[in-house]
């Protein structure tokens, strides 16, 4: 991937001891979550936040701009709706060092000869990684971009689930999918969600992409989540199941003891890394 590492040309105004440049897509990832979070950015702000020139934050607005991610206004740029979903190139690049810790620790519960489920999401394309490493594995998943990089994989036998494919997260979702996840048997599914809750269970942006999501849930002997510390305590819109349905929840050593102590209170198991 492209690194922006022009300390700025004419008329950037980029001073010569800036921070250290992020890379374009994790740009992209925090301008969107930014403008998920207020509505509206300023060019200035965003400058200042990502250590970049003022006139690369133009070309990035611009960018996302034909991608119809947000909408260019005199001096930044504002969201194109209330309800966003972050597409998932995008999401928290930042944090990938942390999915990683997860993702490491996630594989250790599975056994010789498992049947796994990923789900799509960041963390879950992380634990994907780690399971190409091993050998002997059936994998199920209806995420297009962890079906590719699994597919050259001859020690793994992957199976792809039909479905209609949503771009915000690279799934196969609706009755395809659900058909092909109820004709099989799965020993342990690792799932990705936007929020977990001890009241609310787990949830997700789409209601399509939940419905998938219940039935692989249904379809395993073990559900473990995997998700960063952000996501504890969090609801979004669709409901996929309560956290009864869930084995046990892998997370950063530092999430909020008090949604820790919240979920284990109602039973569930999580484990901290």
């Amino acid at each position: 991937m492209t690194v922006d590492h022009r300390p700025g040309g004419p008329g950037d105004g980029l001073p010569p001891h800036s921070i250290r440049p992020v890379r374009k897509a994790d740009r992209f990832g925090r301008i969107l979550e930014l403008l998920s979070q207020g509505g509206s950015v300023a060019v200035s702000d965003l400058s200042a936040e990502l250590g970049v020139s003022e006139a690369t934050i133009r070309r990035d607005l611009r960018a996302l701009d034909e991608q119809r991610l947000l909408e260019r206004a005199h001096g930044g740029a504002v969201s194109q709706g209330t309800a966003y979903e972050l597409p998932v190139r995008y999401r928290a690049g930042h944090a990938r060092v942390e999915k990683q810790r997860i993702a490491r620790a996630a594989v250790e519960r599975v056994g010789d000869g498992d049947v796994v489920a990923l789900t799509g999401g960041t963390t879950t394309t992380e634990v994907g990684r780690q399971l190409a490493r091993l050998s002997g594995l059936s994998v199920v998943t209806n995420a297009l971009n962890i079906a590719a990089e699994l597919a050259v994989r001859p020690n793994l036998k992957l199976i792809v689930t039909g479905g209609v494919a949503r771009g915000a997260s690279y799934e196969l979702v609706g009755p395809l999918a659900e058909s092909t996840l109820h004709s099989i048997n799965i020993d342990v599914a690792f799932v990705g969600v936007d929020g977990i809750d001890r009241d609310a269970g787990l949830t997700t942006q789409n209601e399509t992409e939940a419905a998938t999501n219940r039935v692989l849930i249904e379809r395993s002997r073990r559900v473990i989540v995997v998700a960063d510390a952000s996501k504890l305590g969090r609801v979004v819109f669709a409901s996929i199941c309560p956290v009864s349905a869930v084995t046990e929840l892998v997370t950063q050593a530092d999430a909020d003891p008090v949604q820790v102590d919240k979920l284990r209170a109602a039973g569930l198991t999580v484990t901290l890394v």
